[in-house]
């Protein structure tokens, strides 16, 4: 019997996310995300209670702002007080680690899916996930874009508008595009 695309994907395999299974996984996140986004502020807690089961992990005082979106959720682990500012953007194919502590700036980015090089593999929606890790007590600037496969480390800081390509180390200052290390003050 052949893999299925959830499989493969959870793999960090090739996977087409043109998948019937996948589809109806994206329907119950937009569910849950639509809810989150729609309640009154003094109603969301920390978490509006459809994340709350969506999510792989919410940590005690983790905090997601509305607008917000992801793809699947279920791969979304938050540690605890983490928060991510109004307009973060998850495409969670693989899965998004946080650690406690770290702040998200508005409208931060995180991809996690990666696009076939080849026209014909775009067209067939062939994808592969890689996974996303931010050490704890860093600090992502708004509208910053994270690619899958990076690692940021403890207590790094990534500039507004950076584009992180590559991992960032521990304790590190990265902005630009693509980011690059500068001396922290």
């Amino acid at each position: 019997m052949a893999e299925s695309e959830r499989v493969k994907m959870a793999a960090g395999e090739w996977y087409t996310c043109l998948d019937d299974e996948l589809e109806s996984l994206r329907v119950v996140a937009r569910d849950a995300v639509f809810e989150h986004n729609c309640l009154p502020p003094r109603q969301r807690g920390n978490l509006g209670p459809g994340l709350k089961t969506l999510l792989g992990n919410a940590g005690e005082g983790a905090r997601i702002e509305a607008p917000f979106h992801c793809a699947y959720g279920f791969n979304i682990f938050l540690g605890d007080g983490v928060f991510l500012n109004a307009g973060c953007t998850i495409l969670d194919t693989a899965s998004v680690r946080i650690g406690k502590g770290t702040l998200l700036g508005p409208n931060v980015q995180i991809y996690c899916a990666e696009h076939h090089k080849e026209v014909a593999g775009r067209q067939a929606g062939l994808e592969i996930a890689k996974p996303v890790e931010i050490g704890a007590n860093a600090w992502i600037g708004g509208s910053a874009v994270i690619l899958g496969g990076v690692s940021i480390g403890e207590g790094a800081i990534v500039g507004a508008g950076a584009v992180v390509t590559r991992d960032v180390a521990a304790n590190t200052t990265v902005l630009g595009n693509p980011a690059h290390r500068v001396k922290r003050d």
